[in-house]
């Protein structure tokens, strides 16, 4: 959306960044080396900056939020800090600032205007992300985001369906819902005086069942996991694969966490899960290291994952955060203790991965195109669920459909490092059948499955 506040303010994408009149940051506080590459980058453009007064820099997101005034104190060549509520005030900051010729800060409490009524332009022909709501509600110690982003808002069901109803006449094939907690959907504007509805978020889904051509993803938190969101995945459109955020598989740690749900609850939810959906992909969020976590608490995060059998999950070493309850909480570990419990951890993950990989070996599967690989020219596509990956040579990339069956011959477990790939350059559907024994999953989707996942940021934040 940052982007597409350029064309009405008269700015077009640079082709080179060394080019560019103006550089926007958007950026991230979950954790510490986003503050690290923000201040980073930030010093790689002053002279730059020096050399081309003019060119204006511009800092946005929730390390804006969070730092204010202490971005012009560390990086006084910045032009305009602007937070998480006025996204859409970005130009005319920009106009303001060079104007006035004194850097402009505005950072505002509460939401000025949701961020779905802003223009926006999608990369893929065939995907779009469709924001339900912003803000969360839950207090997780180790988590900074309800303090940037404040209380849930939530869109009326209206302006959600007009939007993917829209969206789907343009050719949209797959639609993601965005949330902190999307199926906590609802509870801004129940009425408070009523008991909350807590199956709004499955009548969104029904309702969203009955558009045709759609497919849609999202992503439950446990605490608000209700049978109704089952049944909206298992028989509607829904794409059978979900993140559910674990954490940790200690109660004690899930305690001091303030999550909501205890190891054996979460277990049930999967349970449940796969009785509607047998072959639902299911990958989740893991912290390691939070403060005072014992060689007991990590074993019985072992545990959870070997009972879960994740399709993948994101790893994380627990990161400080100043602000947060845990930053003050006894039992800081040290970095080596970490360090190897989280290698031990990826290995585990990557095993049952591979293991999950291997059993399909030899089936014919469902896979929709999403990407052309960024270091080889060869089609990447993944399978609704569980992941797989599909590559096809660039010369015979030409064919008329996004879904085509592929064949499974060969597996691999996931890269431990994944980044979004770019979307495929055209929105027809390609049929295509995957050759190459042993192809690895570096280019599927975020989640690294068949499917995204409806969350805003990986990492312990929801």
């Amino acid at each position: 959306m940052l982007r597409d506040c350029r064309p009405a303010a008269g700015y077009r994408r640079a082709t080179d960044g060394s080019e560019a009149d103006v550089v926007v940051f958007n950026t991230c506080a979950v954790r510490e080396n986003a503050d690290n590459r923000l201040y980073g980058n930030l010093s790689h453009l002053a002279p730059r900056k020096r050399a081309n007064p003019d060119m204006q820099i511009a800092v946005g997101g929730c390390l804006a939020q969070k730092d204010r005034d202490a971005v012009l104190r560390r990086a006084p060549w910045v032009d305009v800090v602007f937070g998480t509520h006025n996204i859409g005030s970005l130009p005319t900051l920009l106009e303001r600032a060079r104007h006035n010729k004194v850097a402009q800060v505005e950072i505002a409490e509460a939401l000025q205007q949701f961020p779905s009524s802003l223009p926006s332009s999608r990369e893929s022909a065939y995907a779009a992300w469709v924001s339900i709501s912003v803000g969360c509600n839950n207090s997780c110690t180790f988590c900074i985001v309800p303090s940037l982003r404040g209380r849930e808002v939530d869109r009326s069901p209206a302006d959600i369906l007009a939007e993917v109803r829209s969206l789907v006449n343009d050719g949209v094939l797959e639609v993601t819902l965005l949330g902190q907690n999307v199926n906590a959907y609802g509870v801004s504007f129940a009425d408070p005086a009523l008991p909350r509805n807590r199956g709004a978020f499955a009548e969104l889904a029904d309702l969203e069942n009955d558009i045709d051509g759609l497919e849609r993803e999202f992503s439950p938190h446990p605490a608000e996991f209700t049978d109704d969101v089952i049944e909206a995945m298992a028989y509607g459109n829904a794409c059978p694969a979900l993140h559910m955020p674990l954490q940790s598989g200690s109660d004690r740690i899930l305690r001091a966490m303030r999550r909501s749900y205890r190891a054996e609850r979460y277990l049930g939810i999967i349970e449940r899960v796969r009785a509607a959906i047998p072959h639902a992909a299911i990958t989740t969020d893991l912290i390691v290291g939070f403060p005072g976590e014992t060689e007991e608490d990590f074993a019985a995060t072992l545990d959870v994952v070997r009972r879960a059998r994740f399709a993948a999950a994101f790893t994380f070493q627990y990161s400080k955060r100043p602000g947060t309850p845990a930053a003050q909480l006894d039992g800081q570990l040290p970095k080596a203790v970490v360090q190897e419990r989280y290698e031990r951890l990826i290995a585990l993950q990557e095993q049952i991965s591979l293991e999950a990989n291997r059993a399909l070996v030899g089936q014919a599967v469902e896979v929709l195109v999403a990407t052309e690989g960024r270091q080889s020219p060869k089609w990447a596509g993944a399978r609704r669920a569980p992941g797989a990956l599909h590559r096809r040579p660039a010369a015979r990339a030409s064919r008329r459909r996004h879904h085509h069956e592929g064949h499974r011959s060969g597996a691999a477990p996931p890269h431990r490092r994944r980044r979004r790939p770019d979307p495929p350059p055209h929105p027809r559907r390609r049929r295509a059948h995957r050759r190459a024994a042993g192809a690895r999953r570096s280019a599927l989707w975020h989640h690294g499955v068949g499917c995204r996942s409806a969350r805003a940021k990986p990492g312990g934040c929801r």
